[in-house]
């Protein structure tokens, strides 16, 4: 197992959660969420380095936070760019390369479950085949439609919810990033422009608790969830 470095963006404005607010920010069992996520890492002793990229104008809030928690990992914080990509993209060109072409894992900052065993086990495919991602199977049934109306049912077999972290060789997604800012495309997350360069995403499997909040429903579970591995239970 090598170390790593993960670039965690947290620039979102998350208006999804209608708080009024960067999520980031908010308290979850009464520690700031994005706190949650950076133990996640600080606990990991093969984690090196984050890099968290943050709205500019939240830079000096972010950095009182993680003082204030004594977050032990050193933590490199930078403001992000338009869209996630962008920011990620910003964080990556942070990330010491050492001449070693490390494996660089890339984390949404409202996705505090992420478990050890499956970092680690993402961590080593990705550097045997450069590129890994955490999913999960898809557990509903799926369908495509026109508007309100059902115009297909996809086959459910082969289809996985695609979580983070993603983990990549440097070289592999800052090469990825860069093309992709020269052409102008956008995707829908950094494995799809490792996919958009032709490279290959191996699958780790993840777990159904490794959620990302995204809505108010959403902190209800996190709490249920933060509950029972206090008990024990999961």
């Amino acid at each position: 197992m090598e170390n790593y470095t993960v670039v965690i963006p947290a620039a979102g404005q998350g208006k999804r959660m209608k708080a009024g607010k960067n999520k980031q920010f908010l308290m979850l069992n009464g520690i700031p969420l994005v706190i949650h996520t950076l133990r996640v890492f600080e606990q990991d002793d093969f984690c090196s380095e984050i890099v968290l990229v943050v709205n500019e104008q939240e830079t000096e809030a972010m950095e009182q936070l993680v003082n204030e928690y004594g977050i032990t990992t050193p933590v490199c914080i930078i403001p992000g760019g338009r869209e996630r990509q962008n920011s990620v993209y910003e964080g990556l060109k942070q990330v010491e390369n050492g001449g070693k072409d490390p494996v660089v894992l890339i984390h949404d900052g409202a996705r505090p479950f992420i478990k050890k065993e499956q970092i680690d086990t993402l961590v080593s495919t990705a550097k045997a085949s450069g590129a890994a991602i955490v999913a999960v199977p898809v557990k509903d049934t799926v369908k495509k439609a026109s508007g309100t109306t059902v115009t297909a049912t996809v086959e459910r077999e082969g289809l996985w919810a695609v979580q983070t972290p993603q983990a990549f060789r440097l070289s592999l997604i800052l090469s990825a990033h860069q093309q992709a800012a020269e052409a102008g495309f956008l995707g829908t997350d950094d494995a799809s422009l490792a996919e958009w360069c032709g490279k290959t995403v191996r699958i780790v499997e993840g777990d159904y608790q490794n959620i990302k909040l995204t809505t108010p429903e959403d902190l209800l579970f996190a709490e249920a969830i933060i509950s029972n591995r206090k008990d024990g239970h999961i």
